[in-house]
């Protein structure tokens, strides 16, 4: 095909350039590759194919240094999701993904289709989806958009889950200032399929026929990926037709029908749209594939009328899928989507050009070869402050001496009641969590559980990120995200298998933010490579920052966020947080020494966000984590919590609200604190519950065979929490908190601040 049959387009001026997200220099690469000017329909397409949410082009040069293989991986990332080994023939297919500038815009349809979206990317692969779990982070409660956006937001996940049928299981959610005008919605999603009947993407088989099923075409999402890749104005309104609208109930129509088909021998490749919808699908599939494909779109299905070729390339409607069937097949597989009232149209076919084709009412409206789209788009290596300039740059202040606090008990009850560390119980109790009735474990404990359908073994799977730690120690913040994910995992008993990423940035451009975005891949890396857990999928957000009236652009923390999957091979040894008996036992396991820098209780009590996080000792989380998981299997342990946000104090009082029970906790005096030893936030330990005496010398004997520290903390006794000052019982400047107060506390903030 010749490029004088191209559609006649107007002459492209340097501003449709630089309104499609594009700079000179990309721009004259677009000029080299195709020999002359594009049209408009072309430039659509690559400005979309080379956003920083499809591309990756600031990202991808750093995550090649995360690990991704191991034995128990089957396909990592570069497929629409992520397949690990379970046993038994069967694989776990999983991802997560960003929706957080829709989010910001429409909060309902934003999250939605962020549940969609992912939905999508695991059932593509021949998985039916049994989980979905969700990590969230807002602005400052007071802030005058806040109510509205965290409402919207649930509501929007709640709305699309259970309407489409898969349990919302677990997630996390935080408030900090500097989300405040770009919060943050990242969607998880696991499946099960059987490892033989993996799908992927590659497209195959010069003649083969392209088939389009799902919902029609509209105009919603048009520029979605591009305007997901630049930093946000004070005016979100006007980019509210950039939000794409979902429909739960079609997706749930498309579930079935996609998996039908897959029953049957007739797919060759499968791949959502998402971002960028059409276009993203069909370059990914070509390329994939390394072949070509022709598009006819006077026969894309499509919902409004006169839509041009560049509307329907670059449309986001949602719950829509592109498929190369064999020869033959397509008879059959209209009948099942007919069947399920889906849209199905063949629009076009493979061929061996490695070239884009389009055509439209007669005419050749784009003709791009496929390696500058996708294989040669730009790659940039940013510039970046070393981890030194970066500590400089950032600034925090040392924690100097710690304050003192003048009533433990008291400064217990705040923390409990603030946005760090109050019940979520308004949120999940909006998501169906049963749906499917083989979930074990939803929120409120360390780690969902999903059962495996019709076996005794379980997927557990949680989302862990620290932002205030990346922050402050890039390097030690992805450490620590990865590493908590794991004591999640471990702490129901689960062996950790892998891990999905979200990485939400600010602007890459920056040297200080690529320096968080280089040193918290460093630390991701080495954390997975020593706990044994790769990264088999995942999905970089940047530019989230927003100029505020003041002109000044206000950046996210750094928040890698991590979703991980573990295996409990056996869920009658599965273990929750909640204390089980009066006069069970509490040991710490890991060391006790402590630290307060950027901890909850520095934040939440004193109003300071200062000095270095903990490090993370990566040989010590391994061995302590994998002790729990040996004492779990063995029975030895009634209940198991690790220690995090807000330290030891606050880790038993959510084992004791969880278990409607009491405890004595003592806080034996020494060198260190009351504060550092109740408060601190160091790493690798977790609080387990034994059910006597001899138990316990067993496990202490088994710790120190180990090499592991396991000290007795306290005793599971009463309606309060007392906290004593002495190892003996005896109530030496006491602390004494009744459950039902903590309760109260716990319970406070969400039915206060949703109460009008």
């Amino acid at each position: 095909m010749t490029t004088d049959t191209l559609i006649a387009e107007p002459q492209i001026s340097p501003e449709t350039v630089a309104e499609h997200g594009l700079n000179e220099e990309e721009y004259q690469r677009i000029l080299n590759a195709l020999g002359r000017e594009p049209n408009i329909t072309e430039l659509g397409i690559f400005s979309v194919m080379w956003s920083e949410h499809c591309s990756y082009k600031s990202s991808r040069l750093h995550l090649k240094k995360l690990p991704t293989t191991g034995p128990q991986v089957i396909c990592g990332p570069g497929e629409n999701a992520g397949v690990i080994d379970i046993g038994d023939g069967q694989a776990a297919i999983f991802k997560m993904e960003s929706h957080n500038h829709p989010s910001y815009i429409e909060p309902y349809q934003g999250a939605a289709t962020g549940v969609g979206g992912i939905l999508r990317d695991v059932f593509t692969m021949g998985a039916r989806p049994v989980a979905n779990l969700n990590a969230l982070r807002f602005g400052r409660p007071e802030h005058p958009k806040m109510k509205h956006l965290v409402k919207g937001v649930v509501a929007g996940i709640g709305g699309y889950g259970n309407c489409v049928g898969v349990p919302t299981v677990g997630g996390e959610t935080n408030f900090h200032e500097a989300y405040d005008g770009n919060i943050i919605v990242n969607a998880m999603t696991v499946g099960v399929a059987d490892a033989n009947k993996i799908f992927y993407s590659a497209a195959s088989g010069v003649g083969n026929p392209i088939v389009y099923v799902g919902s029609k075409t509209g105009r919603d999402g048009i520029h979605g990926a591009t305007m997901a890749s630049a930093e946000f104005d004070d005016d979100s309104d006007e980019k509210r037709p950039t939000v794409q609208v979902g429909d739960p109930f079609t997706e749930k129509l498309l579930i079935e029908a996609c998996l039908e088909l897959m029953a049957s021998d007739a797919i060759v490749a499968i791949q959502d749209m998402g971002a960028a919808g059409l276009t993203s699908s069909s370059v990914e599939m070509a390329t994939n594939g390394e072949v070509g494909i022709i598009l006819d779109m006077d026969k894309v299905p499509c919902r409004e009328t006169g839509m041009t070729a560049y509307e329907m390339m670059l449309s986001e409607s949602q719950e829509r899928m592109l498929m190369v069937l064999k020869p033959g097949r397509e008879e059959m597989a209209e009948a099942i989507f007919r069947k399920w009232e889906l849209d199905f149209a063949v629009i076009g076919e493979v061929t061996d050009s490695r070239r884009m084709v389009l055509t439209h009412k007669g005419e050749t409206v784009c003709d791009i070869p496929l390696g500058p789209l996708a294989d040669d788009a730009p790659l940039y290596d940013r510039p970046h402050l070393t981890q030194d300039e970066y500590k400089a740059h950032v600034a925090i202040t040392e924690l100097g001496d710690i304050p003192e606090s003048t009533d433990i008990g008291a400064d217990l009850l705040k923390m409990m009641a603030s946005p760090a560390l109050a019940s979520r119980r308004w949120i999940w109790e909006q998501y169906d969590s049963q749906v499917g009735a083989d979930t074990c474990q939803r929120s409120g404990g360390d780690a969902a559980v999903v059962r495996v359908h019709g076996t005794n073994k379980g997927l557990a799977i949680t989302t862990d990120c620290t932002p205030r730690y990346c922050k402050a120690d890039p390097v030690e913040g992805g450490k620590q995200a990865i590493a908590e994910a794991w004591r999640n995992l471990t702490a129901v008993g689960a062996k950790p298998l892998a891990t999905t990423d979200c990485m939400n940035f600010g602007n890459p451009e920056k040297p200080h933010i690529m320096a968080q975005f280089v040193g918290c891949i460093e630390g991701m890396a080495e954390a997975c490579e020593a706990l044994d857990m790769p990264i088999v999928s995942g999905n970089v957000s940047l530019y989230n920052e927003t100029t505020g009236a003041d002109g000044v652009s206000h950046a996210i923390l750094p928040t890698p966020a991590i979703g991980a999957v573990g295996l409990i091979e056996d869920l009658d040894k599965m273990m929750t947080i909640g204390f089980k008996d009066e006069g069970d036992i509490l040991l710490v396991i890991g060391e006790p020494d402590n630290h307060l820098g950027q901890s909850v209780w520095l934040r939440q009590i004193h109003g300071q966000e200062n000095g270095n996080p903990p490090k993370v000792d990566l040989a010590t989380e391994k061995k302590n984590g994998d002790f729990v998981r040996e004492l779990v299997a063995s029975g030895r342990v009634n209940a198991v919590h690790d220690i995090s946000d807000g330290g030891l104090a606050v880790a038993v009082a959510e084992m004791a609200l969880n278990g409607d029970r009491g405890a004595h906790l003592y806080n034996n005096p020494g060198s260190i604190s009351d504060e550092v030893r109740l408060f601190g936030e160091g790493q690798g330990r977790y609080v387990v519950s034994l059910s006597s005496e001899d138990e316990v010398d067993a496990v202490q004997t088994l710790a120190k065979e180990r090499d592991v520290p396991a000290h007795v903390a306290g005793i599971v006794a009463g309606d309060s929490l007392e906290i004593y000052q002495t190892g003996d019982g005896s109530k030496i400047s006491g602390h004494s908190v009744p459950l039902a107060d903590l309760r109260e506390a716990s319970d406070s903030f969400f039915r206060d601040w949703m109460a009008d």
